[in-house]
């Protein structure tokens, strides 16, 4: 997560803390990301739980410019590939924030993606 501004375009900044395990193979940390677009600049806090033992990532809100947010990463591997499944639920405070992320909501979790993707290739190969 530390790395995201490095790779994923409008994550400006991305700190975390308190990190701690929760159980076996459970692990969770509380992380703020700065986000910047032309118009927007934000921040928000979220709650990560990572499980090894199910392949999986919970995303929860801690505070930001939401109303709620919440978001899944689950990791299922199939022969020598991994698919990847993303799911978020989301509503920002602002109406009007809402209406323009609707507008453009596929583009941009597609190019979230490609930003997940390319930076896979480009750590293995």
């Amino acid at each position: 997560m530390e790395r995201y501004p490095d790779f994923v375009p409008w994550i400006t900044s991305m700190r975390t803390w308190n990190a701690r395990t929760v159980g076996d193979g459970i692990d969770q940390l509380d992380a703020e990301a700065g986000v910047g677009f032309s118009f927007l600049k934000e921040t928000f806090a979220t709650r990560v739980r990572r499980d090894a033992t199910n392949h999986q990532i919970d995303v929860a809100l801690l505070s930001g410019p939401f109303r709620k947010l919440a978001n899944r990463w689950r990791f299922t591997a199939e022969g020598d590939q991994t698919r990847v499944e993303f799911d978020i639920d989301f509503q920002f405070k602002s109406r009007l924030l809402d209406r323009l992320l609707a507008a453009n909501f596929h583009s941009a979790v597609e190019r979230l993606m490609t930003c997940f993707e390319d930076r896979a290739k480009a750590l293995y190969g």
